[in-house]
C-alpha cells in the first residue's frame, strides 16, 4: 500500500501554478544566457520586422522572479498587466453565483429533459448545442459537473451507456471551447495579451464553432444509436446492468416559474450584449455604424442621458472594463428581479466570485512569464531566431505549425487562460512576421488546447466527469480516439481556409 501512494506521488502531476511559475524560473535563468536585444516599434507600438540589434545583458534574479507574478497582476511599462482580465473572470464567477441562487438554468435543463421523454435520441444534438453554446460563450467547463447526475440516468434508462451521458455534457461544452467565439477565458486572454478585440477573428471561430458542433454531435449521436440497438456494442457493456441501478431515472415535476423564466432571459441577453459589445463593427464594414449613432442618440436627449452616463461607449468599442460592468449590473439586476435578499445577492456573487480565484490568479502567474522575459530582454531575441527561422515558411503552413507547436503545450499547461498569457506575447508577433494575422494564432491557440481538454488527465473536469459515471480513463481514450483524429485534421483545414479566406 505504501509502495503504491509512493508511485502516485511520483505519477501525480504538478499543479498549473506550479508549472508556471517553473517556466518563470526557468526563463530568469535563460536570461543570464541568453543574449539580449530589442526592436524599433513603430507610434502604435508594433515591432518592425528586420530592426533587431543586441543590447546589453539584463539578467534576472530571485527578487524578479517572485516579483514576476505582482507585475504580472498590475503591470509595468512593457508587460500590460493582468488585472483587469482576473477581474473580469472574477465578476463573471460572482454573476454565475448569483444565476446558481435562482436555480434557473439546472430547471431548464431538467425540463428539456422532461419535455422529450420518450424521444431523448432528439435529446443528444439538443443538450450538446446548449453546452456547446455555453463552452464557446463563456468556456463552460467546471460548471457542467453539476448535470451529469441529472442527464446519466436518463440516457441509461433509455438504452445509452453511461459514455454517450458524458460525451453530451463533456464533448458539448468541449468542442464549444475548443470553438470559442467569444470565451473571454480564452479568446479574451489571449486577444488581450496581443492587444487585439476579441471580436476579431470571430468569422472563422464561427465557422470553428458550427463544424465542430456537427462533428461531434454525429459522432456521439451514431455510437449511441449502435448501442441502444444492440447493448453488447458499448464499450462500457460489462457495467451496463450494474449502472441501470446505479442511475436508476428519478421522475421530477419541477417547472420553471416566471421568475426563473425571466432569468434565463437576462442570462442570455446578457451574452448576446457581451457579443454586441466585442464585435469591432465599424472595422467590419466602415458603414454599420447603428450602435453609433444609437449611442449619440441616447446621450443627446436631455436629462436622460445624463441619467445613462455621459461615458457610456457604444456597442462595438467594448473591451474588459465594459463587459465587466456588464456581468456586474446584470448580477444585480437578475437578483433583484428574481427578489432574492440582499444577503443572498451578495453572498453568490461573492462565493462564484470565489470559484474562480484560482482562475483570475493564474492569469497574472501566466503574464509573469513575460514579465521576466521583457525585463531580460530576451523576448525580442526569441522573437528574432523565430523571424529568420519561420521566415521560409507560407502563411498556411505557419498557421498549421502553431496549432501544432500548443498541443504538446496544451498538455503541459491545461488552463486555457494560463497558456494565453504565457505564449501569446511571442506567437502573436511572430505570426505578424509571416503574414498571418494576429487572431488566427488566437485561433490556433484555442481550439489546440480545446482538443486536449477533451482527454487530458490533466483536467479537473474530464477526470471529475468519468469519476462521476463511473468511466475509466483508458475508455474513454479508446472511444474519443476517432473523434479527436477527425478534430484534429479538420482543424489544420481549417486553420488554412482562415488564412486563406478570412
Amino acid at each position: 500500500m505504501a509502495q503504491n501512494k509512493f508511485k502516485d506521488k511520483l505519477l501525480a502531476l504538478p499543479s498549473s501554478f506550479t508549472i508556471l511559475f517553473l517556466i518563470i524560473v526557468v526563463m530568469a535563468i535563460f536570461t543570464w544566457f541568453v543574449p539580449a536585444g530589442s526592436y524599433e516599434v513603430d507610434e502604435a507600438g508594433n515591432i518592425i520586422a528586420g530592426t533587431f540589434a543586441y543590447v546589453d545583458q539584463q539578467p534576472q534574479g530571485l527578487w524578479d522572479v517572485f516579483m514576476a507574478p505582482v507585475k504580472g497582476m498590475l503591470g509595468t511599462d512593457g508587460t500590460p498587466g493582468a488585472i483587469e482580465v482576473s477581474l473580469f473572470i472574477l465578476v463573471v464567477g460572482g454573476f454565475l453565483g448569483v444565476v446558481g441562487k435562482t436555480g434557473a438554468l439546472d430547471t431548464a435543463i431538467a425540463q428539456v429533459v422532461a419535455a422529450n421523454k420518450g424521444r431523448e435520441k432528439l435529446l443528444i444534438p439538443i443538450l450538446m448545442f446548449i453546452f456547446a453554446l455555453g463552452g464557446t460563450t463563456y468556456g463552460m467547463a467546471e460548471e457542467t459537473l453539476a448535470f451529469y447526475p441529472l442527464i446519466i440516468p436518463v440516457m441509461i434508462a433509455v438504452g445509452f451507456d453511461s459514455l454517450v451521458a458524458v460525451s453530451v455534457v463533456l464533448l458539448g461544452a468541449g468542442v464549444g471551447v475548443l470553438a470559442s467565439t467569444v470565451n473571454p477565458f480564452a479568446t479574451g486572454v489571449a486577444s488581450q495579451a496581443l492587444g487585439i478585440s476579441p471580436g476579431e477573428g470571430i468569422g472563422l471561430r464561427l465557422v470553428f464553432f458550427v463544424v465542430m458542433y456537427a462533428i461531434a454531435t454525429i459522432y456521439v449521436y451514431r455510437y449511441a444509436t449502435k448501442v441502444q440497438k444492440n447493448p453488447e456494442a458499448s464499450l462500457v457493456y460489462e457495467d451496463f446492468e450494474a449502472n441501470k441501478k446505479k442511475f436508476k431515472t428519478k421522475e421530477t415535476n419541477d417547472k420553471m416559474n416566471s421568475k426563473q423564466k425571466f432569468v434565463i432571459s437576462l442570462f442570455g441577453l446578457t451574452f448576446f450584449l457581451m457579443i454586441l459589445g466585442l464585435v469591432p463593427w465599424t472595422l467590419l464594414n466602415e458603414n454599420w455604424t447603428i450602435f453609433e449613432t444609437i449611442n449619440s442618440g441616447l446621450m443627446g436627449i436631455p436629462f436622460i442621458g445624463t441619467v445613462l452616463g455621459q461615458q457610456m461607449i457604444p456597442l462595438g468599442d467594448w473591451y474588459f472594463m465594459e463587459i465587466t460592468m456588464l456581468f456586474f449590473a446584470m448580477s444585480v439586476i437578475i437578483g433583484m428581479v428574481y427578489r432574492l435578499p440582499e444577503g443572498q445577492i451578495v453572498s453568490g456573487f461573492v462565493n462564484g466570485a470565489k470559484d474562480l480565484l484560482s482562475v483570475a490568479l493564474i492569469v497574472a502567474v501566466a503574464r509573469g512569464i513575460q514579465v521576466i522575459m521583457n525585463e531580460g530582454m530576451i523576448t525580442a531575441t526569441i522573437l528574432n531566431f523565430g523571424e529568420r527561422g519561420l521566415s521560409e515558411f507560407s502563411p498556411v503552413l505557419f498557421s498549421i505549425l502553431t496549432y501544432i507547436f500548443y498541443i504538446p503545450l496544451s498538455f503541459l499547461i491545461p488552463s486555457t487562460s494560463g497558456l494565453a498569457g504565457a505564449t501569446m506575447g511571442i506567437m502573436g508577433p511572430l505570426g505578424t512576421f509571416v503574414g498571418v494575422a494576429q487572431d488566427i494564432v488566437v485561433t490556433a491557440f484555442q481550439s489546440a488546447s480545446g482538443i486536449v481538454n477533451l482527454v487530458t488527465p490533466t483536467s479537473g473536469v474530464v477526470m471529475g466527469a468519468l469519476a462521476i459515471a463511473g468511466v475509466e480513463l483508458t475508455t474513454w481514450w479508446k472511444y474519443t480516439a476517432k473523434l479527436i483524429g477527425i478534430i484534429f485534421v479538420v482543424s489544420c483545414i481549417l486553420m488554412a481556409v482562415g488564412v486563406l479566406f478570412f
